[in-house]
């Protein structure tokens, strides 16, 4: 009998020098996670009955006439008109990022983006001879632009790391014959005469090679 209340005596006081042990581990406490602020819909945003009366536009209007001019010019060969050019969101995200990188590099702000209207030349291959999967179709290219005494203009980073404007490389003396004392550089929105080397040197933030085709099935 003792030795069972012995026993018993133990076992209890163990008991309770676990449980004190217990409570003096302090709890780990969760990292504060700082809400996030709810973002409101830009005012630009459109419903879906506005949507489909602009597809519709487009399908009315547009889309018939370039039919029609592909049928007379290549009677042989079937053409669908795209009505829209997707890239991956992964992509699209890199791409913000590159060019505030390169915008951010040359002390200059993105003021907008500019979607250029774009169409496919009748070749197989880009001059760097990647193919062309839908020649003669319709595309979208990307440029973003910067503030230049109140005006937005399309810009790129020069060899010299200086941002430029695009309408100085390819205005009307065309692409690669500007001289020295026509291209600016432009660096907090001061321009400062450069004598880089040619802008096939330079670094374009152009975007394309998007996946252009006929609506999909279920839009539209």
């Amino acid at each position: 009998m003792k030795n069972t209340k012995r026993a018993a005596s133990l076992f209890l006081g163990s008991m309770l020098l676990f449980l004190g042990a217990c409570q003096q581990i302090p709890k780990k406490e969760k990292p504060h996670e700082k809400p996030r602020e709810k973002v409101e819909p830009p005012k630009q945003i459109i419903s879906l009955e506005e949507s489909k009366s602009l597809f519709d536009n487009y399908s009315r209007n547009r889309a018939g006439l370039i039919e029609t001019y592909e049928k007379e010019h290549y009677p042989k060969e079937e053409f669908h008109v795209a009505r829209f050019v997707s890239w991956d969101f992964d992509t699209i995200k890199q791409y913000i990022a590159f060019i505030e990188q390169e915008a951010k590099t040359a002390e200059v702000d993105i003021s907008s983006l500019r979607f250029y209207f774009a169409n496919y030349p009748d070749k197989n291959d880009f001059p760097d001879k990647d193919r062309i999967e839908h020649a003669r179709q319709n595309s979208i290219f990307i440029l973003p632009a910067m503030e230049v005494d109140g005006q937005d203009y399309g810009f790129y980073i020069g060899a010299d790391g200086k941002a430029k404007l695009v309408k100085d490389a390819v205005g009307e003396q065309g692409i690669g014959n500007i001289s020295d004392d026509r291209e600016k550089s432009y660096a907090g929105f001061a321009p400062n005469l450069s004598t880089a080397p040619p802008i096939y040197a330079a670094q374009s933030l152009t975007l394309n090679r998007g996946n252009s085709a006929p609506p999909p099935p279920h839009d539209y």
